[in-house]
């Protein structure tokens, strides 16, 4: 067999074993909308739907405690100005912890901003939002969360764009105690999403879909009061996968560095005359 023939093989093994790994009827459920989230071509395709009257949403079925979660996400086109279509981790209860992906649309040919957050015990306060440097509606990407036991990474296409890390030592509660379902949903927001509210949704162009594939995740399942994993500390990661202790090397730092000079465009972290008393304890020592 040649070279390109084997090269072409192991890309087209490598589609099959990504396309799957999520089953979206295994996987989620839907949970509100009416109809308008559909679940398509064998369970490999999700879509949201939203229009004058209602969005739409789902949620996973597992519920984790720490994991590596990827997904594909291909956002709505042309005029979304006023849509959000959020994409996250949440535990229930009025002290929650969330982990949050949201795409804010923008009129057409404007870039989407990439807003993310994290929240502990039902307090966030954590934006950074970017830009991106493709065109998010025109194909899939994958969008990703690492979460461990030392730090939580947002990626893009395998670009980390952000990391928290726990700085429990210094007072910063972590998302650690609490376990997490993974939720979606696309929604009008129109009060807030685009320039602050000034531009509203256009109807005329509902309705408005996102698209979803390749769910895939390495995680710790936490079912009746219990995690799948070994334990929950950093040395079981021969156990538990090499994400469980996964950080960040000094290409992926590099990385990291590169898309928040070029793509942020907002950190609460630079934020003083948000925070007049002092900026966050996190960020005076990142």
């Amino acid at each position: 067999m040649s070279m390109a023939s084997m090269l072409h093989l192991f890309l087209v093994l490598g589609s099959l074993m990504v396309a799957s790994a999520g089953n979206f009827y295994k996987d989620f459920d839907i949970t509100w909308g009416d109809g308008r989230a559909k679940i398509l071509n064998n369970a490999d395709l999700l879509t949201l739907s939203l229009d004058k009257a209602s969005g739409s949403g789902f949620q996973s079925k597992n519920e984790y405690l720490y994991g590596k979660i990827d997904m594909q996400l291909k956002l709505v086109p042309g005029n979304s100005a006023g849509t959000v279509t959020a994409y996250y981790l949440k535990s229930p209860g009025s002290t929650w912890d969330e982990i949050d992906f949201e795409f804010l649309g923008n009129s057409s040919g404007d870039p989407y901003t990439l807003h993310t957050n994290v929240f502990t015990n039902g307090k966030g306060d954590r934006e950074q939002q970017f830009h991106l440097w493709f065109d998010p509606t025109a194909d899939f990407h994958t969008y990703s969360i690492l979460w461990n036991p030392q730090r939580i990474v947002f990626s893009v296409d395998g670009t980390p764009i952000r990391e928290f890390k726990n700085s429990e030592s210094i007072g910063v509660p972590f998302p650690k105690n609490q376990p997490m379902r993974i939720y979606s949903s696309l929604w009008n927001a129109d009060d807030w999403a685009t320039r602050g509210g000034l531009v509203k949704t256009d109807w005329t162009h509902a309705p408005f879909t996102a698209s979803y594939r390749n769910f895939n995740a390495e995680a710790c399942v936490w079912s009746n009061g219990k995690s799948s994993c070994a334990s929950n500390s950093a040395s079981s990661t021969s156990s538990n996968g090499a994400w469980f202790s996964q950080e960040l090397d000094s290409t992926n730092q590099n990385r990291l560095k590169w898309v928040q000079k070029n793509y942020m465009i907002y950190n609460y972290c630079t934020d003083t005359k948000r925070f007049p008393q002092g900026l966050p304890a996190e960020c005076r020592t990142s």
